[in-house]
């Protein structure tokens, strides 16, 4: 891969862990949600209007679009496993953001996903 590419991998990665950042960040505004036939539109109105949802969701659409670059240029058989960073990113921003725990589990998972990637690029 040229260093290109690895800024648009890196880029999808970082908007991706955003999005869920972002997504959770609106529902903590939201609250609890219960969704029934009788709420939905209400209920649909308040999540198209959180502004952290919003972002969320552009964070996402900006990603697909990146991400259809990045599968032009590297086999997707590579690119994929890399997005698992963003597992990484995300358990660390939430427990800094959110207060969400960091087990040893969890920290132990960190550690497996990142020696499967280290795996994967070499290969």
């Amino acid at each position: 891969m040229n260093p290109l590419s690895w800024l648009l991998l890196g880029i999808c990665v970082l908007l991706n862990a955003a999005a869920q950042l972002l997504l959770k960040a609106g529902a903590r505004q939201l609250g609890e949600m219960n969704i029934s036939i009788h709420n939905i539109l209400p209920m649909g109105l308040k999540l198209a209007f959180e502004p952290h949802i919003f972002a969320g969701l552009a964070c996402y659409v900006l990603s697909v679009v990146l991400w259809i670059v990045v599968l032009s240029r590297v086999e997707v058989s590579v690119a994929y496993p890399l997005t698992s960073f963003g597992y990484i990113l995300t358990a660390l921003a939430s427990w800094w953001l959110f207060g969400e725990s960091l087990s040893v589990e969890r920290v132990m998972g960190i550690a497996v996903i990142m020696l499967g990637v280290f795996l994967i690029t070499r290969s």
